[in-house]
This record gives structure tokens, sequence and C-alpha cells, in this order.
């Protein structure tokens, strides 16, 4: 929880009171490898702050002459808040699934939670307006390197940035991610050795 704290307490003015205040909120919850945090269909009610871990985010796509497969189409790692950010703020079922890379520790603050602090302070409304600021520029991000980058311009930029991920999440999801197959994400490995 001091990551978590040590964001609140680097607000300008905000007393001490005051962060703990918000940070009590937030529940501690540790998710095994591969647990599904949430399934498409379903309301996302929790923002999380990532302690440890990455989080994957797929959806399914299934079609009816080919087997179904799973497209990844976002990782988070720690020193992040994450969340189903569209069904987390319309209240609507989510359509695509969310999961745990590895062993994974979060900080979680319930939808309600949330709005309470909204309602009563204005480091709430902050904390929520970085949040989601910060899920827009990945999302602009990673669309533009889809139009604009070649698969392996995606995966050296991705190696670059977040090396751990490399090293970390399984390569059918890496490949997922940058839009190859498995077996074309190993010859541009191979080649940039």
């Amino acid at each position: 929880m001091e990551k978590l704290l040590n964001i609140y307490k680097s607000i300008e003015g905000l007393s001490h009171e005051e962060a703990l205040y918000h940070v009590n909120k937030f529940e501690k919850i540790v998710f095994a490898k591969k647990t599904m945090i949430l399934k498409e269909g379903t309301v996302e009610d929790y923002l999380y702050f990532i302690d440890k871990g990455i989080i994957r985010f797929f959806v399914n796509k299934v079609h009816p002459t080919e087997p179904s497969k799973e497209i990844t189409f976002s990782f988070i790692a720690e020193n992040t808040f994450c969340s189903a950010y569209d069904s987390f703020i319309t209240r609507n079922p989510c359509a695509y699934n969310v999961e745990t890379v590895q062993e994974t520790v979060v900080y979680r603050i319930h939808f309600d939670d949330l709005q309470e602090l909204y309602e009563r302070s204005k480091v709430g409304n902050y904390l929520g307006r970085i949040s989601a600021e910060n899920l827009y520029v990945r999302k602009t991000q990673r669309e533009i390197s889809l139009l604009m980058h070649s698969a392996e311009e995606r995966y050296l930029n991705l190696a670059k940035a977040y090396p751990n991920f490399i090293r970390e999440i399984p390569l059918k999801h890496i490949a997922s991610y940058i839009g190859i197959t498995p077996q074309a994400l190993s010859r541009i490995r191979k080649q940039n050795l």
C-alpha cells in the first residue's frame, strides 16, 4: 500500500490524514497467475492500482468456420491504475476479459466508494481524471502503433518500453498483442538477438 500512499502524498496540498482516508478506501487483493478478474458480459465494479504484476485485456474472437482465439489488446503493469474503464464508468457489461498474467497484487476501490471520494474532495476527482487520462493516452498510442508501425517495430518498441513484458508474458500473448502469429514473432526475435 506504500506505493499507492506515495501517489496520494505527492499531491500538493493534501494532508497526511486526507491521503490515508483515501488509501483506506482501497482493498488489497492478491490474484494467482491466470486469474480471470473480469469476464466479458459482466460489469466492472473496481478501479485497480497494480502494486505488483501484470494484467492482460483480451477479447475472444469467434468465427463460424474457424476455431475461436484470444486477441490481446492491452497489458498493464505495476504502479499503474487500470480497469475495464468503459464498463466501469457506463455501468454496462464489458465486451472483453481481464486476466492476470502472473501473480498480481492490486489495491482496488469499488465504484461506489470512488463516487463518494469524488463528491467529498477535489483530490478524488483529480486522481479519477489522471487515471482516465492515462488510460486514454495508452489506448491512443496503441492505435497509432497499429496503424503506423510494422510488427517488428511494434515488438521492438514494446521490448524497449517494457522489457519485463518480454521476459514475463507468454509469447503467444505478445504475438497476439502486436497482431502476428507466434511463429512470426519467433522469426522477429531471432533476427533481433
